[in-house]
């Protein structure tokens, strides 16, 4: 069953994202199960939505990529994570890549 993974990481910046984007490349080498990521940053975090096929896709992309990327940019503390079953996804007609 798709997920939904609400995430808040208090204090990390914006330049600490990117520096974990480029070196995990997950626009250019997507992860398995993966379907939507959108970030964005408010009151000193960062807040990602992101729709998995399960919750199990994500653990392992985090556990076997993310992890290394995020230790190296030094993230501070652990994020505030949940997932939520996915009941309906729409992507308008036209919107497909990054952003």
């Amino acid at each position: 069953m798709a997920v939904v993974l609400s995430l808040r990481w208090p204090g990390v910046t914006p330049e600490q994202y990117e520096a974990v984007r480029d070196a995990v490349r997950w626009e250019e080498q997507v992860p398995e199960g993966v379907s939507l990521h959108v970030a964005w940053f408010d009151e000193g975090a960062l807040h990602v939505t992101d729709v998995w096929e399960t919750q199990q896709d994500f653990e392992r992309f985090f556990a076997e990529r993310l992890t290394p990327a995020v230790k190296e940019a030094g993230l501070p503390g652990e994020p505030e994570a949940r997932f939520s079953p996915l009941h309906r996804r729409f992507v308008s007609p036209g919107v497909s890549g990054g952003a």
